[in-house]
């Protein structure tokens, strides 16, 4: 795995999400010209949201071709299929169906599964049999306290060797998701963090300063190839 993260310090938000998004596009584009069907994961949060109305709005003077996108998630909240807390349900309106994606993985709802342990179990029998191994693009959130996907500091789910597990008490509402383990979020060529806002700085610094994953989870994942910090300046402040 790569030591030496990428940081990249974007003047605001917008300009974060506009860059990532144009990067991602490249990447898909690049992949698929070689015959690839790109695999990545996606994340949520205000950011991401940006970022996905970016890819919708340059998707159509690229050259992907979203039918062949592969489209998994970090992680998910375990709500209705039509909860507006859903990840999966943000992103499609966000972007998803607007630029043809058919290769769509969601995580289980509580429509499909009885419960998160049996959603994750679902979730991971669905990554054995469509993934491809490992992801080209992983892109995580990172939040006030460290954690990233659904991994949250000082939890069990930390040590956890499955490939997803199931969340009950999240310290953040809903309190019930599932989450990618570490095991597959570090099987990516690359990995990204997508993180704005001052109010995530010092946990940003601590990830960067080698903390325990224990206690700053964002410290565990790491990219096979790359691993790129998209910052904006208030995320980056104390660095």
């Amino acid at each position: 795995m790569t030591s030496t993260p990428r940081i990249e310090v974007h003047p605001d938000s917008a300009t974060l999400a506009t860059a990532v998004a144009g990067e991602l596009l490249s990447r898909l584009a690049d992949i698929q010209a070689t015959g690839g069907v790109p695999q990545i994961a996606l994340t949520g949060g205000t950011i991401a949201e940006e970022i996905h109305r970016e890819i919708a709005r340059l998707s159509p003077a690229s050259d992907v071709d979203w039918s062949q996108v592969g489209i998994w998630w970090g992680d998910e909240r375990f709500v209705a299929p039509d909860s507006p807390d859903r990840n999966a349900g943000q992103a499609r309106a966000a972007f998803l169906d607007a630029v043809g994606a058919t290769q769509v993985h969601e995580m289980p709802s509580t429509a499909d599964a009885a419960d998160v342990d049996a959603g994750a179990a679902s979730y991971a029998a669905e990554l054995r049999e469509h993934g491809s191994g490992e992801f080209d693009v992983v892109m995580l959130g990172i939040g006030p306290d460290g954690h990233v996907a659904s991994l949250f500091p000082g939890f069990p789910q930390l040590d956890a060797t499955d490939i997803a597990v199931g969340v009950t008490d999240s310290p953040k509402p809903p309190p019930e998701r599932i989450s990618l383990t570490f095991a597959p979020l570090n099987r990516a060529r690359s990995v990204w963090f997508l993180v704005s806002g001052d109010g995530k700085a010092p946990a940003v610094a601590q990830a960067l300063g080698g903390a325990d994953r224990h206690d700053i989870p964002a410290a565990g994942v790491t990219g096979h190839d790359e691993t790129i910090w998209f910052l904006d300046r208030g995320a980056a402040s104390q660095l």
